[in-house]
Protein backbone atom coordinates (compact mmCIF):
# COMPACT_ATOMS: atom_id res chain seq x y z
CA UNK A 1 0.00 0.00 0.00
CA UNK A 2 2.86 2.05 -0.27
CA UNK A 3 2.42 2.99 -3.81
CA UNK A 4 -1.02 4.30 -3.08
CA UNK A 5 0.02 6.23 -0.32
CA UNK A 6 2.24 8.38 -2.26
CA UNK A 7 -0.36 8.40 -4.87
CA UNK A 8 -2.74 10.18 -2.35
CA UNK A 9 -0.30 12.41 -1.03
CA UNK A 10 0.57 13.99 -4.63
CA UNK A 11 -2.91 14.32 -4.84
CA UNK A 12 -3.48 15.99 -1.74
CA UNK A 13 -0.10 18.05 -2.07
CA UNK A 14 -1.60 19.18 -5.99
CA UNK A 15 -5.10 20.22 -4.59
CA UNK A 16 -3.13 21.78 -1.55
CA UNK A 17 -1.23 23.96 -4.17
CA UNK A 18 -4.14 24.51 -6.13
CA UNK A 19 -5.80 25.77 -3.45
CA UNK A 20 -3.16 27.82 -2.26
CA UNK A 21 -2.68 29.71 -6.22
CA UNK A 22 -6.69 29.90 -6.51
CA UNK A 23 -6.94 31.32 -3.04
CA UNK A 24 -4.33 33.98 -3.44
CA UNK A 25 -5.32 35.24 -7.28
CA UNK A 26 -9.35 34.42 -7.36
CA UNK A 27 -10.11 35.51 -3.55
CA UNK A 28 -13.05 33.90 -4.07
CA UNK A 29 -13.60 31.45 -0.96
CA UNK A 30 -16.15 29.00 -1.96
CA UNK A 31 -13.67 27.85 -4.70
CA UNK A 32 -10.83 27.41 -2.10
CA UNK A 33 -12.66 26.08 0.22
CA UNK A 34 -13.94 23.29 -2.02
CA UNK A 35 -10.12 22.73 -3.25
CA UNK A 36 -8.78 22.88 0.76
CA UNK A 37 -11.48 19.72 1.65
CA UNK A 38 -10.43 18.08 -1.42
CA UNK A 39 -6.51 18.41 -0.57
CA UNK A 40 -7.89 17.45 3.64
CA UNK A 41 -9.85 14.08 2.13
CA UNK A 42 -7.06 13.14 -0.48
CA UNK A 43 -4.52 13.27 2.72
CA UNK A 44 -7.06 11.31 4.76
CA UNK A 45 -6.69 8.55 2.42
CA UNK A 46 -3.19 8.47 1.91
CA UNK A 47 -2.78 8.70 5.61
CA UNK A 48 -5.05 5.64 6.50
CA UNK A 49 -2.73 3.54 3.50
CA UNK A 50 0.49 4.54 5.00
CA UNK A 51 -1.00 3.30 8.16
CA UNK A 52 -2.06 0.12 6.82
CA UNK A 53 1.17 -0.03 5.31
CA UNK A 54 2.95 0.16 8.51
CA UNK A 55 0.71 -2.33 9.97
CA UNK A 56 0.75 -5.01 7.80
CA UNK A 57 3.77 -4.90 5.78
CA UNK A 58 4.08 -5.41 1.91
CA UNK A 59 1.58 -7.06 -0.06
CA UNK A 60 2.47 -10.02 -2.16
CA UNK A 61 1.50 -7.36 -5.21
CA UNK A 62 4.32 -5.12 -3.77
CA UNK A 63 6.81 -7.49 -4.60
CA UNK A 64 8.51 -7.80 -8.08
CA UNK A 65 9.76 -11.41 -7.18
CA UNK A 66 5.95 -12.53 -5.57
CA UNK A 67 3.76 -14.96 -6.92
CA UNK A 68 0.37 -14.99 -8.19
CA UNK A 69 -0.34 -17.86 -5.23
CA UNK A 70 0.89 -15.78 -2.40
CA UNK A 71 -1.95 -13.19 -3.18
CA UNK A 72 -4.99 -15.91 -3.13
CA UNK A 73 -7.34 -16.93 -0.90
CA UNK A 74 -9.83 -14.52 1.45
CA UNK A 75 -8.11 -11.22 1.84
CA UNK A 76 -10.71 -9.29 3.96
CA UNK A 77 -14.02 -9.56 6.16
CA UNK A 78 -16.94 -8.21 4.15
CA UNK A 79 -20.22 -8.15 5.57
CA UNK A 80 -23.01 -9.86 4.00
CA UNK A 81 -25.49 -7.84 4.49
CA UNK A 82 -26.18 -4.34 6.87
CA UNK A 83 -28.67 -1.92 7.77
CA UNK A 84 -26.64 0.73 8.27
CA UNK A 85 -25.55 2.44 5.26
CA UNK A 86 -29.41 2.82 4.26
CA UNK A 87 -29.74 4.82 7.86
CA UNK A 88 -26.82 6.77 7.05
CA UNK A 89 -28.22 7.29 3.93
CA UNK A 90 -31.57 8.28 5.30
CA UNK A 91 -29.89 10.86 7.81
CA UNK A 92 -28.02 12.60 5.21
CA UNK A 93 -31.08 13.43 3.29
CA UNK A 94 -32.91 13.77 6.61
CA UNK A 95 -30.20 16.59 7.12
CA UNK A 96 -29.98 18.05 3.90
CA UNK A 97 -33.86 18.65 4.04
CA UNK A 98 -33.25 20.36 7.38
CA UNK A 99 -30.65 23.21 5.60
CA UNK A 100 -34.40 23.88 3.73
CA UNK A 101 -36.73 23.33 6.21
CA UNK A 102 -35.00 24.29 9.50
CA UNK A 103 -33.10 23.35 12.23
CA UNK A 104 -35.00 21.01 14.11
CA UNK A 105 -35.16 18.52 11.02
CA UNK A 106 -31.17 19.60 10.48
CA UNK A 107 -30.87 17.99 14.21
CA UNK A 108 -33.27 15.32 13.89
CA UNK A 109 -31.11 14.54 10.71
CA UNK A 110 -27.63 14.67 12.16
CA UNK A 111 -28.94 11.98 15.26
CA UNK A 112 -30.28 9.63 12.33
CA UNK A 113 -26.48 10.05 10.54
CA UNK A 114 -25.10 9.52 13.60
CA UNK A 115 -26.39 6.75 14.84
CA UNK A 116 -26.07 5.02 11.19
CA UNK A 117 -22.24 5.49 10.98
CA UNK A 118 -21.77 4.64 14.91
CA UNK A 119 -23.29 1.40 13.65
CA UNK A 120 -21.45 0.81 10.78
CA UNK A 121 -18.58 1.53 12.85
CA UNK A 122 -19.72 -0.55 15.72
CA UNK A 123 -21.36 -3.51 13.98
CA UNK A 124 -18.66 -6.45 13.94
CA UNK A 125 -16.52 -4.72 16.82
CA UNK A 126 -17.04 -7.91 18.98
CA UNK A 127 -15.99 -10.13 16.01
CA UNK A 128 -13.41 -12.89 16.87
CA UNK A 129 -12.35 -13.69 13.87
CA UNK A 130 -8.98 -10.94 13.68
CA UNK A 131 -6.99 -13.00 11.12
CA UNK A 132 -8.67 -11.37 7.94
CA UNK A 133 -10.60 -14.70 7.16
CA UNK A 134 -14.42 -14.84 6.55
CA UNK A 135 -16.65 -17.17 7.81
CA UNK A 136 -16.60 -19.22 4.88
CA UNK A 137 -13.12 -19.74 4.97
CA UNK A 138 -11.81 -23.25 4.13
CA UNK A 139 -9.14 -22.93 7.38
CA UNK A 140 -12.24 -22.27 9.01
CA UNK A 141 -14.11 -25.34 8.23
CA UNK A 142 -11.20 -27.48 9.17
CA UNK A 143 -9.30 -28.19 6.11
CA UNK A 144 -5.89 -27.16 5.11
CA UNK A 145 -4.52 -24.64 3.36
CA UNK A 146 -3.04 -26.99 0.61
CA UNK A 147 -6.47 -28.91 0.38
CA UNK A 148 -8.38 -25.68 -0.73
CA UNK A 149 -10.44 -25.69 -4.36
CA UNK A 150 -9.66 -22.98 -6.55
Amino acid sequence: MRTEARLFTGVAVFFAITAAGYGWFSEEPAGTAVLAIASLMAALVAFFLHVQYRRRGRRAQDRGDAEVVESAGPLEFLPPHSPWPITTAMGSVIAALGVVYGLWLFLLGLGVLAHGVFGMVFQYAGRSDRAGQGSNSPLRAGGSSSTRSR
